[in-house]
């Protein structure tokens, strides 16, 4: 009835002539229907912007009718002048989401970050692109006396820190995603073609157009690693990788394709060598997306805690083991869990020649010594490899009547529990006297009391805490909030590792975390370990043993408060971007007064940076670089 009703009363108004009302009522019409549209067709992120700053307006005190503010993701950069906006915690302490924006400060943001600047210089020499200050101070290499243990190798810190930047390889790229980089990466991003020709019998790595490519071989590994590695499972069933053996240390990786496809079978692999005339074999590690170190066993030990590892692997990694009273072997032996397995895959262990029978020899008396079982001796005709797989005691029961006190069993009274810059032991680390506990299969020993949790009161309770607490911060902030596109992150850094609860959050994304736990903070490294995961000790005051270019993403909870009280953090910041890739992200949570003081120095470096949630800030570094050359 309605539509035949409005349709005869169209009809009168027509039969009557009324064209200026139709004209009129059309035009009206248009008028509203365009304002309809304009208002309705806001796209999603203005729609999200206005819902938050509606939802936010009695949360904190942000003007309602300013738009260039959003409350949940603040840029550093854009804060506009004039509004007075501070952000202020309200203790030093750990942030606990009770921070207020407020209009009522004289402080600038902006201005804040503005106040530090430096004319940077890129760092000089035609080796830069790949400068390790602490691996590389000449100076004091070629005031070494002697080389004869590797001491050149090992490292020799500058004082004071250099402040330069390091250049980029010329056609530097964007690296290749994982897991295409396990096999190939770009030959402009660490161009050394030397190991292709030094290794070509041994199918290390290969030069295809503008790639290198990774065909999985090795000196003791020819016919492809998958064939090694089932060998060794074969040979030695109990291993079980990715159950029973979790944690590995590849010692000479060479171009680390043994830890590299161990991450098939849920193994992660610290793989480690020096700094030598491999050349950048653990650049090419990193830059495939494999865990690796630089380091070497030379007079200090690894920078690894007592009882570590559930493995320790070595084919023709090029190490004496039995050099200066056996040290290098009783370091294996410090940081090998007891009950844990050394793999040697080496030609002493078949070859029967005169030299190979003497070290063999050799071996045997210093392991026998150690109380080191032999579980398992092989030799795999197909690729011409020799192995034997010794078995570290799990109770100090073979250690109570020796036949004679050498080594000697370490004095745990004078021993300093540190590892960092430490000389290498000559004697044994004393066991329990009941047989150890071995972890639980993984992946339950993630979740599981650590081993190594200190049996004081609430012990566990705290450990559990601040394991759920990260598993809600990074799901909730970190993979949701921020401005992360965690698709192109690999290679991540805790740089103040705590118990490992940030890596454990992240554990089913297609990434690898290096622990690093602070020299100077709680010894929390062993529970690291215990927990299936992977890290090491490290003083930020000095350089990371790692390439430039080498990280993804670098993450940082409260480390910065105690670091500024030891060193200058404009130090910090150019370690960090030497670490960092370009298109790399930090993500740091610590006190405002903190961020307030790193923001500014990583803007100087030409970074962009935003502090999120009003407690989080997210640098991300570019290709930027400075034109000219430091003075050498």
């Amino acid at each position: 009835m309605a539509i035949s009703s409005s349709s005869s009363s169209m009809q009168d108004i027509l039969k009557q002539r009324k064209y200026p009302f139709i004209f009129s009522f059309f035009l009206l019409l248009i008028f509203v229907t365009f304002l309809l549209i304009s208002n309705s067709q806001k796209s999603p992120i203005f729609v999200a912007i206005d819902f938050a700053q509606r939802t936010s307006k009695s949360k904190s005190s942000i003007p309602a009718d300013n738009p260039d503010l959003n409350p949940n993701t603040i840029s550093i950069e854009n804060v506009p002048r004039g509004n007075n906006i501070t952000i202020n915690p309200d203790s030093n302490g750990p942030l606990n989401n009770n921070y207020t924006i407020n209009t009522d400060s004289d402080t600038l943001i902006n201005n804040e970050l503005e106040t530090f600047s430096n004319d940077w210089k890129l760092c000089p020499g035609p080796v830069a692109v790949d400068y390790i200050p602490c691996l590389d101070n000449w100076k004091a290499i070629k005031a070494i006396r002697s080389r004869r243990h590797m001491e050149h190798r090992e490292r020799h810190c500058p004082v004071p820190s250099p402040r330069c930047l390091i250049p980029l390889p010329v056609g530097y790229k964007l690296p290749v995603s994982w897991p295409k980089s396990r096999d190939m990466i770009w030959y402009d991003n660490v161009p050394h073609p030397k190991l292709v020709e030094y290794k070509k019998e041994q199918n290390w790595v290969k030069q295809s157009g503008y790639y290198f490519v990774f065909p999985g071989g090795g000196t003791q590994f020819k016919d492809g690693v998958n064939h090694y590695i089932e060998f060794i499972e074969k040979t030695f069933p109990t291993i079980e990788w990715g159950k029973n053996i979790r944690v590995v240390l590849d010692v000479g990786c060479g171009v680390a394709s043994f830890g590299g496809y161990l991450l098939d079978k849920n193994v992660i692999t610290m793989s480690f060598a020096p700094k030598d005339e491999h050349e950048a074999q653990i650049q090419f590690a990193l830059e495939r997306g494999i865990p690796a170190t630089l380091s070497v066993i030379a007079t200090k030990k690894l920078a690894f805690p007592d009882n570590a590892y559930d493995m320790i692997h070595c084919a023709r990694c090029r190490v004496h083991w039995h050099a200066d009273g056996g040290k290098p072997l009783m370091e294996l032996n410090r940081i090998l869990r007891p009950g844990g397995y050394f793999i040697w895959s080496a030609t002493p262990v078949y070859k029967k020649d005169e030299g190979h029978k003497n070290v063999w020899k050799v071996m045997v008396n210093l392991t026998e010594a150690m109380c080191w079982k032999m579980v398992a001796k092989t030799y795999f005709k197909r690729a011409r490899v020799g192995l034997v797989i010794y078995q570290k005691p799990d109770s100090s029961s073979c250690y109570e009547n020796p036949k004679e006190n050498n080594p000697p069993m370490c004095n745990q009274s004078h021993r300093l529990n540190s590892s960092w810059y430490m000389p290498l032991d000559s004697c044994l680390l004393p066991l329990a006297t009941s047989s150890y506990e071995w972890p639980a299969p993984w992946p339950q020993r993630l979740n599981n009391k650590p081993l190594s949790l200190s049996l004081e009161t609430d012990t566990e309770e705290i450990f559990n805490a601040d394991t759920k607490h990260w598993a809600a911060l990074v799901s909730d902030v970190y993979l949701g909030g921020l401005a992360i596109n965690w698709s192109n992150v690999r290679n991540v850094m805790d740089m103040n590792a705590g118990y490992g609860g940030f890596a454990t959050a992240l554990i089913d994304r297609p990434l690898w975390v290096m622990n690093v736990v602070p020299i100077s903070g709680p010894d929390t490294l062993p529970i690291i370990f215990d927990r299936g995961l992977i890290g090491t000790y490290h003083d930020w005051c000095e350089s990371f043993n790692t390439y430039p270019r080498t990280y993804d993403l670098l993450h940082s909870s409260f480390l910065f408060g105690n670091l500024s009280q030891r060193c200058d953090l404009v130090d910090v910041a150019v370690e960090m971007d030497r670490m960092l890739r370009p298109g790399g992200y930090l993500l740091v949570q610590d006190t405002f007064q903190m961020i307030k003081q790193l923001g500014s120095i990583l803007r100087s470096l030409h970074w962009s940076v935003t502090l999120h949630q009003e407690q989080f800030l997210v640098g991300k570094k570019d290709f930027w670089r400075p034109k000219d050359a430091a003075k050498i």
